[in-house]
């Protein structure tokens, strides 16, 4: 479905001199500097996947989306989607594709958004049984009718992502790249266009790259992530497997009953497992891989008396986060 073959894109900036004989000198100046976005990755997607593309600001992330939509052309190697590179089929691409680019919006401003339907319906030559049956999906999913007759300029932010996402939607693309489409929207929408996203993938087998900051969208959308690092691919792989790599860390805070004077009465289990006191609240920390739990619990529980008890698994985000400190380190 999608090969990325040793893709890069550099970008030439202009070494600018300072104040204004510099800016002017700069006018006229061959000297430059090149900024390498993306260096030499590689990685395939298969039809059906949903796949999270994650790294931070400035990591190549939207460099690399672009290229694969056709908007930017790869300095070397290449992009394939169904065998087609899009920066050089970009009409026969199209056809195949949705882009939802976050803040940016494919719809008229001023006139109604059923309007705009109609125009894409033109565009992408959509039979009118096939609008119809997509649009009543959409309304179902989406829940598109109450605002369909209102400019795109009068929709609340949370809206006209709805509205972007459809749009997108509308011609049954067979790729559908999302950068950031959940974006400064509050939980109830960001749930409906997971709910949206996970229910079209099932229906019509799309196949769906993901960049988002949100890790609540990884977690709850994508079987893989693959993460980017100053042009570079960290980590391809399945979002279960990235735990048990960095380990199944455990965070039980339990509320005591009575003081607890120090950690000393309970066993490291060989430095496994850490202990913190604050106060009547005892936090305990260590990798489930590593010891095991039912035991851990049963050595802290027979020197405490407890009131309540919360346990945390690791998050995503905080593998991540782990992946990045080991990253650093390692350069």
């Amino acid at each position: 479905m999608i090969e990325v073959k040793n893709l890069v894109k550099q970008f030439k900036k202009p070494i600018r001199g300072e104040g204004i004989k510099g800016m002017v000198k700069t006018l006229f100046s061959t000297k430059h500097e090149i900024k390498t976005a993306v260096d030499n990755i590689s990685f395939k997607i298969n039809e059906g996947e949903i796949v999270g593309y994650i790294g931070s600001n400035g990591a190549g992330k939207s460099t690399t989306i672009k290229m694969m939509c056709g908007i930017l052309n790869p300095t070397s190697g290449a992009v394939l989607i169904n065998g087609l590179e899009p920066y050089k089929k970009r009409r026969q691409v199209a056809q195949n594709i949705g882009v939802v680019f976050g803040q940016k919006t494919q719809l008229w401003w001023d006139i109604q958004l059923i309007e705009s339907y109609k125009v894409l319906k033109e565009i992408y030559e959509i039979s009118d049984e096939d609008y119809k049956e997509r649009m009543d999906f959409l309304d179902e999913v989406l829940g598109l009718s109450e605002f369909l007759n209102q400019p795109v300029r009068t929709l609340s932010l949370g809206q006209r992502m709805r509205a972007d996402l459809a749009a997108s939607l509308l011609h049954n693309p067979k790729v559908l790249f999302l950068d950031e489409p959940t974006i400064g929207l509050d939980v109830l929408v960001k749930e409906k266009i997971r709910a949206a996203i996970k229910e079209m993938n099932k229906k019509y087998n799309t196949t769906v790259i993901l960049t988002t900051h949100d890790m609540a969208d990884i977690e709850n959308l994508c079987s893989r992530i693959i993460i980017i690092d100053e042009g570079h691919i960290i980590y391809d792989g399945d979002l279960l497997n990235i735990k048990n790599k960095f380990g199944d860390l455990r965070t039980v805070t339990i509320e005591l009953r009575d003081s607890l004077d120090s950690t000393d009465c309970f066993n490291t289990f060989g430095g496994n497992v850490t202990y913190t006191l604050n106060n009547l609240e005892l936090t305990v920390n260590f990798d489930a891989l590593k010891v095991n739990f039912e035991e851990v619990m049963n050595n802290v529980l027979t020197h405490i008396h407890m009131k309540d008890m919360k346990i945390k698994e690791i998050s995503i985000e905080e593998v991540v986060r782990e992946i990045y400190k080991k990253e650093e380190m390692e350069g």
